[in-house]
């Protein structure tokens, strides 16, 4: 199971537990890039907005905040940008003061891959509130994939889920399951069970996550078409 659940949340609420503060920093590290998209997308140059979003985690570290979110209070990506906005909307000034880093422990993001990823991506003119559900979108799947990656590399279906990937995200390039199977030393039937076989748990790995992120199972099909809806701006 993904570490998006509820109770990571909860857990990481009680810092002061034996492993309150290690369930908030694996908070932090799953889910700092959405948040540093938003500031971005907000006029905010990129050593600004990594001063920032290291501000905001590192109070985060520091108060309760996550005390106040529970499955109850709707959805969990809604209450993490409230509350980035609570803090910018606090800190805006006091933040282009400081000094790098402000004298707070930093955690180690790769930043510059964070930079890589929102150059490659197309000129859009998206609201800050827009790219923030866009990259919480991307954030989710790439988590759900590596976890896919990390079943199969566990069951000795590494070169499997290596050959079959670029037919899960639809970035196949003109390969064919025939190419894959010829890899694969397997009939092309055979590679074309294995992909649908794939996605169909990639489909219930990507529903179990965001099952981890709303208030009720309701609201998962609901969170999926907004997710995919933000996807496609």
């Amino acid at each position: 199971m993904l570490t998006t659940h509820w109770s990571l949340v909860q857990s990481a609420g009680r810092k002061s537990s034996p492993t309150g503060r290690h369930a908030l920093e694996t908070l932090c590290r799953l889910y700092w890039p959405p948040l540093y998209a938003y500031i971005r997308r907000c006029g905010i140059n990129a050593v600004e907005a990594e001063d920032l979003t290291q501000a905001f985690f590192a109070e985060l570290l520091d108060k309760d905040y996550l005390l106040q979110a529970s499955p109850e209070r709707g959805r969990f990506r809604s209450f993490l940008l409230a509350a980035c906005q609570h803090f910018l909307s606090k800190q805006w000034a006091k933040a282009r003061a400081q000094k790098r880093g402000g004298g707070r422990a930093r955690l180690s993001l790769d930043f510059a891959q964070a930079e890589q990823r929102l150059a490659l991506e197309p000129a859009v003119s998206t609201t800050p509130e827009q790219e923030y559900e866009r990259q919480w979108a991307i954030t989710l799947l790439r988590q759900v994939l590596a976890q896919l990656e990390q079943e199969c590399t566990r069951s000795g279906k590494g070169e499997l889920f290596a050959a079959l990937k670029p037919f899960l995200l639809g970035e196949h390039d003109g390969s064919t399951y025939a190419t894959a199977a010829a890899e694969l030393a397997i009939t092309l039937a055979a590679a074309k069970m294995a992909a649908s076989r794939l996605r169909s748990r990639y489909r219930q790995l990507l529903r179990e996550a965001i099952a981890q992120t709303v208030s009720t199972p309701e609201d998962v099909d609901d969170e999926i078409r907004r997710l995919f809806a933000a996807l496609a701006q």
